[in-house]
């Protein structure tokens, strides 16, 4: 039975972004399940005493920008560490990963994750607005659309709200977050330690 690697994030976050590829390539490897759960940030931040970034020390808000670009620069991603429109409600393209992983699975539904991080960090497009989303999941051949109506499903609600309640029953506060075999790794930068662990 293979190993399952729970992955809570949120859509808008720059440090999922930059480990969202290499999360998937290294599940690929050691032929790892990923199991998707985008969830609700703020409510992960309401239970463990985290800031939203507005909220942060300025000297904290600095620091971030020079890591982001340090670890931009470091894996040749690309990334604008102050884009246009950011910050920015995660809450529908969140959702909208939902209802692609209940509709089409979880490859079809990390697909749209990366396409939408991609969208914010690299592209500078806004992921808060409906016709955005719908265009960046058209470019993963899904109907935008459909997508959008069933990321306001109760059932989609009901999966996302779950999520939320698992990161906060796990200790999870931040985002990227990956739990293999009960062993928490809290970033990005732990994604050599994670490789380790499913090496296992």
């Amino acid at each position: 039975m293979s190993k399952v690697c729970q992955y809570f994030f949120a859509a808008h976050s720059p440090w999922a972004y930059l480990g969202h590829e290499r999360l998937v390539a290294l599940a690929a490897k050691y032929g790892v399940q990923i199991e998707l759960k985008p969830c609700d940030l703020g409510k992960v931040f309401g239970v463990s005493g985290g800031l939203p970034l507005a909220k942060r020390a300025p000297q904290r808000q600095a620091y971030r920008l020079l890591e982001l670009a340090r670890w931009s620069e470091h894996l040749e991603i690309p990334l604008k560490t102050q884009p246009q429109f950011f910050p920015v409600s995660p809450e529908l393209a969140n959702k909208m990963i939902v209802a692609a992983r209940i509709s089409h699975g979880t490859d079809v539904a990390l697909t749209l994750t990366g396409a939408i991080m991609h969208a914010l960090w690299a592209e500078d497009r806004n992921v808060g607005d409906e016709a955005t989303l719908a265009l960046i999941a058209g470019s993963c051949e899904l109907d935008g659309r459909a997508l959008i109506k069933s990321a306001e499903t109760a059932s989609a609600q009901a999966e996302y709200d779950r999520n939320t309640e698992d990161a906060n029953a796990l200790s999870v506060f931040g985002s990227p977050w990956y739990v293999l075999e009960g062993e928490s790794f809290w970033g990005q930068d732990r994604l050599d330690f994670l490789e380790r662990a499913m090496m296992k």
